[in-house]
């Protein structure tokens, strides 16, 4: 087999890969977006004319929010392979602070909210995919409606505890099922369309204009359903880093838009037919023998559309850890291949019990499709800001350009964003509070470490005069190698110097060693590593790494080639710092922070286990610090 043949075939595989988790979200929005459309614009005649009307904005939001901007434009914009807001954002931060310093706060403020935002849909897309699904049973017999909330529980939290296994296994796993799915709808749409092949004629955009000009506050109304449609685009996005651009693109153009649409119009042409099938058109598009096995598909499918979002979620996180705006956790790297592939078991079972709540609380997908959107469109607008960032600093574009194509978009977004705010006292509030208070953690999270930070600098010794006095007052030296991790870089580690005043003695070689991360999303192994010799035994070294990596500092110190120095990782002792932040008192908003910052820095991950050090080699010396 040739190169051509391998990468072909490592493509293909992808791509089934892509659609077990990239498309789950946008491709289950056939069960419920043109019922919704109907219901959400109450007293909207279901007729040839609304119809069509509605079905062709959905036409038409599908090739310009999915296919244009997202596939075309925004996934051209990725941080090095890596894809999602965050990333998005970093590029954007990146750009303008060549241009103006000063608008690099307030990029990085904007994209953390669209990115907290995120989390919101995160838990709304299992419960309202699964429970859209489940509710199935009701039309197969009444009698089981009261089965649909447990049943939906159980899927949820089995689909949870599969996470662990990886996103190339899931994937794996569920590509074939959306093959299945993806046939299945579009067969179901083609057998209506070909008995009502006049439907086609939404694919006129004059439709659309003349159903808003005829029913203006009525498509008003039913423009905030039409977006479910495209409630996956950001999905599209996130998980970019997971399969890359190629794969999405292929999988999108050649199997799920395709289907997608013939199901649509399917679903159209049957209601032209029998307008009383809009209790529930996509069901109604099979024979009554086909209706268990399309419910059984659905489910699966509906499970499946939650795997977008909750692999994103992961990849977000760990990008915003990386990045200082959440405390350390244990990062699982599932894939060889894949870097991008990540599992969090705090964000998996923290999604797991809010989507459990969700189901409970709002019991039917009718109820959620209110609080569904609003976090989604509010993100959009955002990428289509940032977008216009990077399209001016990054890629070079004229204002003119830029300003052009960031207009449709922004028009589009704003449409979709205006529909679905009226949704807030429905159930929008719930996604909004979510994602305020991931926002809230990421902020106190930041200025809590800055904060820390400074305070231990106030009383930091720079590592130059700290050698200088060594080299005048020789101390005891022992044999081997210390590592004193310390994030200041020049500075002297307080553990260092809580060694020496304690113990009175200094290892003959010693690695002051800082980790930074980038606004890249990888690091060659080549540019992990500066090493600048400090005179006395000491070294300094900086390792960096991109924000969608985990460090291995034993590994990247044992990569070093200097003749200097020649590092053994199994004889090296590694000291680290252990800071208990003691919050100051009172029920002011700066003390309840301050309790908070405290709550989340004692839960953090060990340096020890995030940084990959050997628990046995690893000496931590604690400190207290008052905020």
């Amino acid at each position: 087999m040739d190169d051509h043949e391998r990468g072909s075939r490592y493509l293909l595989i992808t791509s089934l890969g892509a659609l077990g988790v990239v498309f789950g979200d946008i491709g289950t929005s056939p069960l419920y977006a043109f019922r919704e459309s109907f219901l959400a614009a109450e007293g909207l005649a279901v007729n040839e004319e609304s119809v069509l009307g509605v079905l062709s904005l959905m036409f038409w939001s599908l090739i310009l929010v999915v296919t244009i901007k997202y596939l075309v434009f925004v996934m051209r914009a990725d941080n090095h392979g890596e894809g999602g807001i965050l990333a998005l954002t970093a590029l954007a931060a990146d750009g303008a602070s060549r241009a103006k310093k000063g608008r690099r706060r307030t990029l990085l403020l904007v994209g953390l909210f669209g990115t907290a935002l995120l989390y919101g849909d995160g838990v709304i897309t299992p419960a309202i995919s699964v429970l859209s699904a489940v509710e199935g049973l009701g039309v197969i017999a009444p009698d089981l409606e009261a089965y649909v909330v447990p049943v939906t529980g159980a899927i949820i939290v089995a689909l949870f505890l599969i996470q662990r296994q990886g996103t190339s296994r899931v994937g794996a796993l569920f590509g074939p099922v959306m093959i299945i799915w993806f046939a299945a709808i579009a067969l179901l749409g083609v057998v209506e369309v070909i008995g009502h092949p006049r439907v086609l004629v939404a694919v006129s955009p004059t439709y659309a204009t003349t159903f808003v000009s005829d029913h203006p506050s009525l498509a008003f109304l039913a423009l905030g359903a039409v977006f479910l449609v495209v409630t996956g685009s950001e999905a599209l996005y996130a998980d970019m880093g997971h399969f890359g651009r190629r794969p999405i693109r292929l999988a999108w153009i050649v199997l799920v838009m395709p289907a997608l649409l013939l199901n649509y119009f399917g679903q159209g042409a049957l209601l032209i037919s029998e307008p009383e099938a809009i209790e529930n058109p996509f069901y109604s598009l099979a024979p009554d023998w086909g209706r268990i096995p399309l419910v059984l598909l659905a489910t699966m499918a509906a499970v499946i559309a939650s795997q977008a979002l909750i692999s994103g979620a992961f990849s977000l996180t760990q990008q915003a850890i990386q990045l200082g705006y959440l405390p350390r956790m244990h990062v699982d790297h599932t894939s060889p291949r894949e870097i991008g592939q990540v599992y969090l078991g705090a964000i998996n079972y923290a999604l797991m019990v809010t989507c459990l709540a969700v189901v409970v609380g709002f019991q039917t997908s009718s109820a959620l499709a209110a609080a569904y959107g609003v976090a989604v469109t509010t993100t959009m607008v955002i990428t289509s800001a940032l977008l216009y960032v990077v399209m001016r600093t990054r890629w070079g574009w004229s204002i003119a350009a830029a300003a052009s194509l960031s207009a449709v978009f922004l028009t589009i977004d704003l449409a979709f964003f205006a529909a679905n705010i009226i949704k807030v006292p429905e159930g929008g509030w719930f996604p909004l509070a979510v994602g305020l208070a991931v926002l809230g953690l990421m902020v106190t999270w930041k200025t809590g470490r800055d904060r820390l930070t400074s305070k231990i600098r106030s009383g930091e010794l720079s590592a130059e005069r700290f050698i200088g006095s060594i080299a005048s007052h020789p101390q005891r030296r022992v044999p081997g190698t210390a590592v004193y991790l310390f994030s200041n870089l020049g500075a002297t580690p307080p553990p260092l110097l809580a060694n020496l005043r304690h113990n009175e003695v200094l290892h003959e070689t010693i690695l002051i060693t800082t980790v930074q991360w980038t606004t890249r999303p990888r690091v060659a192994r080549a540019r992990r590593a500066t090493v600048h010799e400090l005179g006395e035994g000491f070294f300094q070294v900086l390792l960096q790494y991109g924000f969608t990596e985990t460090p291995d500092v034993p590994q990247s110190l044992a990569n070093i080639t200097t003749a200097e120095f020649g590092f053994d990782p199994d004889d090296a002792v590694y000291v680290v710092g252990n800071e208990t932040v003691i919050p100051k008192e009172g029920r002011s908003f700066l003390a309840m922070r301050d309790r908070l910052f405290a709550l989340m820095h004692r839960n953090a991950a060990s340096p020890i286990r995030f940084f990959g050090l050997p628990p046995s080699r690893v000496i931590e010396v604690g400190t207290q610090v008052e905020m």
